[in-house]
C-alpha cells in the first residue's frame, strides 16, 4: 500500500492570548489584556467558510479571566468565564461547516466536558516531564503533573485528544523518552490520543505591541504566494538544547513503537528536515494553517500544494483530514451537534464501518446471504436488497461461501485456462475539460503537465506495439475541447496505417463512451452514426470505461459534468447494435454505498440481457492518492479484502451473462490480482505497456507485466494460462507444466 502522510485544511483564532503563565520561550503570551470581540470571532469564520476551510483551530492563552479587563469585556458579552465564550465561538463555527479543535491549556473537567459538547477534538501539549525546566519558571501550570491529569480527564470524558512533546527547551534525551512513556501510559488507558506532535523549539524574539495573527498571516500569505519564505535565526538561549536531525528521527522511531496506531505529527514549518522525519516514520503534518503559525508566526506553514509537490518526490501521497481522525468518529467519542455537521458536510471522511455515512433506503437484512449465494451460484437474478447484503457482508463464514459460489460459476463459465492479452495503452492527449475528482490524469489545455502527442510520436508509439507482439492497441483520452469528430477518425487510420506498414492488423479498442458522447455532441450525430463512421475509419470495439457507478447520485457527488447513466447505457448500446463489442467496468471503494453498487450491477445485467455485447467485466478498485477525491475527502485505498470479496460479488451479480471478469494487477497489484483468481476472476487483463491514468491517480504497482509475468502468476494459482485476443480467441496456450517463453 501506498504511503500517504495527512494534514488537517484549518485556520487559526488566537482568540486571547493573554496569559497566567510566563514560559521563557512563548512569544504567543501576554500579560496585558487581549481578547478578540464577537464581531471579529464572526468574521474570520465569515472568511474561513468562504475559503472550504474545514478546521477552526481555537488557540488562547491559559485563563486569559485573570486580567481584569479581560474578565470586564466577557462579562460585558454575557460570559461568565472564558471557557463560555469559547463555547460561543464553536457553536459559531459550528453553524458555518467549521469543526472546533480548541487548546486552552490545562483545564478542568468540568471546562473539557463543556467544550466537548461543541468540539470535534482538543489539545494539551504535555511539553516534557522535567518539573524543573528553566523555561517553565513561573508557570506552575505547566507541572508535568498538572498536564498529565488534565489529559488523563480528557480520557475519561472519551474526547479525541492531541498532545506532544516541546523538544529542546532544556531536556535531556531520557526526558524525551519518559515523555513518550507517560502518554503511552495514559492513552492504553482511555485509548483517546489520536496523534502526539513533535515540535522542535526555534527560539522567537518578542512580538510586544505587535498582533502575532498579522505577522504569521502576512508571512503565510507571502510564503504561499510566491514560495519565498524566511526561517529567522536566533540565537538559543541558555536554557535550551540543540537539536539535531538525528534526534528527531529517533524520537519519532521511538513514538511509533510506544504509541503505535498513533499518529506522529511533525512540524514542516519550523525546520527544513521534515521531509526526512517523514522518512523516518512522521504520519501527519498538522494543520497547514491558511493564515500562519500564531505560535511562531514567522514560520508560515507551506501550503498542501507546496507539500505535496514535495512528498511526490519521495513518492508519498498527502491527504487531507478532519481534526479528529476516523477512529473517532463515532457517537461515543463526537457529540451528536457535531457529529451531525461532519454527517452534513464531511461524510466521506467516516469510515465505512462507522456512523454517519448515506442511510440505506431500506434495511440490510443479512439472513438473506446465505439463500442469495445458492441462487446466484444457479444463476438467478438478485433483486438489489440480496445485491446489497452481499456487498455490505462483513461475517468471514458468509464472505468464504460468496467466494466459493463465485470460484464455482467462474469454472463453468470460464474454465481454469487464465487468459490474458498482449497489448498497449496509448492516451493521445490528456487534455481534459470534465474535471472528475477521482481522476489525476486529466489536465487543463495551459496546464503545465498537459500533452497532446504529435503524429510522429503516437506512430512511433504504435511501432513499439507491433515489434513487443500487442495485437491490441487500446485509446483513450481526456475530453479535449478542440478536437471534432474527424480527429477521432484521423487517430484510428494514422494507427492502422502504420501497423499495417509492419504487416500486422492491430485490434482498435478506442474511445470510451464520454469521448463517444462528445463526438455526438460536437458533430450533432446520433450515437449510431458516430459509430458507423469509427467503424468505417478502423475501429473494432469499445472500453466500457466512464461508468464509474452507475448511480446519478453517485455521478453527481463524484464528476458533475459526466454524461448521466441514461447516456452511458444509450452510447453503449449503440455499440453493440452496430456491431462492436464492449467490455463493462465499475471503478468502486470511495464514496459509493452498496446499494448504489447493486444499481450498477442491475444496469450492466440488464444492458447484456438486451444486446450481449459486452466480453468482459472489469472491476476498478479506486487509487486515492493523487485525486481530489482522495486528498479532500479522506478517501482512503481499499483493503485487499474487501477488493476480494467485491470482485466475487461481481461475479455472482452477474450471474451467466458474462463469462469473463478481470482483474486488474495495475489497481490491485499482481499479486492481489493472482489471489482474485480463486474469488471468480479467469482473466488478468493486458500488459499495457504504458499505463497513466492510474499512475497519475497514486497506483504504485508499475505500468507493464510482460508474458512470462501473467502466465506465472496463473501458474502460482494452480491454473493453465492462454493469451487471448481482444474478443476472447485464444492465440498461445500455458499449461502448468510447461515453462514459461518470451513473446
Amino acid at each position: 500500500m501506498r504511503r500517504r502522510v495527512t494534514f488537517s485544511r484549518n485556520i487559526t483564532l488566537s482568540l486571547s492570548r493573554t496569559c497566567r503563565c510566563y514560559c521563557k520561550y512563548c512569544a504567543f503570551k501576554t500579560h496585558r489584556a487581549h481578547l478578540h470581540d464577537p464581531a471579529a470571532v464572526v468574521a474570520l469564520l465569515d472568511r474561513a467558510a468562504r475559503r472550504n476551510v474545514k478546521e477552526l483551530l481555537v488557540l488562547t492563552g491559559e485563563r486569559p479571566e485573570v486580567n481584569p479587563e479581560v474578565r470586564a469585556r466577557l462579562a460585558g458579552w454575557g460570559h461568565a468565564d472564558f471557557t463560555s465564550y469559547v463555547v460561543w465561538t464553536c457553536e459559531r463555527a459550528l453553524e458555518r461547516g467549521l469543526l472546533p479543535h480548541t487548546n486552552l491549556g490545562v483545564l478542568e473537567r468540568e471546562d473539557l466536558a463543556r467544550l466537548r459538547a461543541v468540539t470535534a477534538s482538543q489539545g494539551l501539549m504535555l511539553e516534557s516531564m522535567r518539573a524543573d525546566l528553566v523555561a517553565h519558571e513561573g508557570s506552575p501550570t505547566k507541572h508535568p503533573a498538572r498536564r498529565l491529569q488534565t489529559i488523563r480527564r480528557a480520557g475519561e470524558l472519551r474526547i479525541p485528544f492531541t498532545s506532544g512533546l516541546l523538544v529542546g527547551i532544556g531536556e535531556t534525551w531520557e526526558d524525551r523518552l519518559a515523555a513518550l512513556e507517560a502518554l503511552a501510559a495514559v492513552h492504553a488507558e482511555f485509548g483517546h490520543l489520536q496523534e502526539v506532535i513533535l515540535q522542535n523549539f526555534v527560539p522567537h524574539d518578542s512580538y510586544y505591541g505587535r498582533e502575532v495573527a498579522d505577522v504569521a498571516d502576512a508571512a503565510a500569505a507571502r510564503f504561499w504566494r510566491t514560495g519565498i519564505g524566511e526561517r529567522p535565526h536566533r540565537d538559543l538561549p541558555a536554557w535550551a538544547t540543540a537539536v539535531s536531525i538525528e534526534d528527531m528521527e529517533r524520537l519519532v522511531r521511538e513514538a511509533r513503537r510506544l504509541l503505535p496506531g498513533v499518529g506522529v505529527q511533525v512540524p514542516p514549518n519550523l525546520s527544513e528536515w521534515w521531509p526526512r522525519l517523514v522518512a523516518a516514520g512522521a504520519t501527519d503534518l498538522g494543520g497547514l494553517s491558511a493564515n500562519g503559525d500564531h505560535i511562531s508566526p514567522e514560520h508560515p506553514f507551506p501550503s498542501p500544494h507546496q507539500v505535496r509537490k514535495r512528498l511526490e518526490q519521495d513518492g508519498v501521497a498527502l491527504t487531507e483530514r478532519l481534526c479528529v481522525y476516523p477512529q473517532y468518529l463515532d457517537p461515543q467519542w463526537i457529540t451528536q451537534g457535531v457529529l451531525d455537521v461532519v454527517r452534513a458536510r464531511y461524510w466521506t471522511f467516516i469510515p465505512r464501518r462507522g456512523s454517519g455515512r448515506r442511510e440505506p433506503p431500506f434495511a440490510i437484512n443479512a439472513d438473506v446471504v446465505g439463500p442469495a449465494v445458492e441462487r446466484a451460484r444457479a444463476g438467478a437474478r438478485l433483486g438489489r436488497e440480496e445485491l446489497t447484503a452481499l456487498l455490505a457482508e462483513t461475517r468471514p463464514e458468509a464472505i468464504a461461501a460468496i467466494r466459493t459460489a463465485a470460484d464455482e460459476l467462474r469454472a463453468e463459465l470460464a474454465g481454469e485456462t487464465v487468459t490474458f492479452v498482449v497489448n498497449r495503452n496509448l492516451n493521445v492527449s490528456n487534455v481534459c475539460v470534465v474535471g472528475c475528482a477521482f481522476c489525476g490524469f486529466g489536465q487543463g489545455k495551459r496546464s503545465p503537465g498537459a500533452y497532446e502527442h504529435s503524429e510522429e510520436e503516437f506512430r512511433r508509439r504504435v511501432r513499439e506495439a507491433v515489434d513487443y507482439g500487442a495485437t491490441e492497441l487500446c485509446m483513450q483520452s481526456g475530453i479535449h475541447p478542440d478536437w471534432g469528430l474527424e480527429d477521432y477518425e484521423r487517430w484510428l487510420r494514422v494507427a492502422k496505417d502504420e501497423a499495417g506498414r509492419m504487416g500486422t492488423d492491430l485490434h482498435l479498442h478506442a474511445y470510451s463512451p464520454m469521448e463517444v458522447a462528445h463526438m455526438c455532441d460536437v458533430s450533432g450525430l446520433a450515437p449510431r452514426e458516430v459509430f458507423a463512421r469509427l467503424r468505417e475509419a478502423g475501429l473494432d470495439s469499445t472500453p466500457g470505461t466512464a461508468a464509474e457507478v452507475l448511480h446519478d447520485g453517485v455521478r453527481e457527488r463524484i464528476s458533475p459534468n459526466k454524461l448521466p447513466v441514461a447516456r452511458w447505457v444509450e452510447v453503449i448500446e449503440a455499440s453493440h447494435r452496430s456491431g462492436l463489442r464492449s467490455t463493462a467496468t465499475v471503478m468502486f471503494g470511495h464514496i459509493e454505498e452498496p446499494w448504489e453498487l447493486a444499481e450498477h450491477l442491475r444496469v450492466v445485467r440488464d444492458l447484456q440481457e438486451r444486446t450481449g455485447g459486452f466480453t468482459e467485466f472489469v472491476p476498478l478498485s479506486f487509487i486515492p492518492f493523487q485525486t481530489l477525491l482522495g486528498r479532500t475527502h479522506g478517501v482512503q485505498e481499499i483493503s485487499r479484502a474487501e477488493n476480494l470479496k467485491h470482485t466475487a460479488v461481481f461475479r455472482l451479480a452477474l450471474g451467466r451473462t458474462i463469462a469473463s471478469v478481470q482483474a486488474s494487477w495495475v489497481k490491485m497489484g499482481l499479486d492481489a490480482a493472482t489471489e482474485a483468481l480463486s474469488w471468480g476472476v479467469n482473466d488478468l487483463g493486458g500488459t499495457l505497456m504504458e499505463e497513466n491514468i492510474s499512475r497519475l491517480a497514486g497506483s504504485y504497482h508499475g505500468v507493464r507485466l510482460d508474458p512470462p509475468q501473467l502466465v506465472a502468476a496463473a501458474h502460482r494459482a494452480g491454473r493453465p494460462a492462454a493469451e487471448r485476443t481482444t474478443l476472447y480467441g485464444l492465440r498461445r496456450h500455458f499449461p502448468v507444466e510447461s515453462p514459461v517463453v518470451a513473446a
